[in-house]
């Protein structure tokens, strides 16, 4: 007997739990692959960790401005 599998319902607003789902992917993987290129010297990876952690910022103070409209009591 074959059981259907419930797809999930669709999020109100995006969801960052994976770190692909992040708008900051891209900055994420050029601190890799900076990474990768130059694991002897991580400060010439300076500029992609900034990139990304100014990302992460911005990402978060989005969530923190959406999070203030909502209530757990309403």
């Amino acid at each position: 007997m074959a059981s259907k599998a419930a797809a999930a319902p669709p999020t109100p607003y995006p969801s960052a739990a994976r770190i692909s789902d992040s708008e900051c992917y891209p900055q994420y993987s050029a601190s890799l692959k900076c990474l990768e290129v130059y694991s002897a010297d991580k400060s010439k990876c300076q500029e992609q960790f900034d990139n990304y952690k100014e990302c992460k910022k911005r990402e978060r103070e989005a969530r923190l401005e959406r999070n203030k409209t909502r209530s757990l009591f309403s």
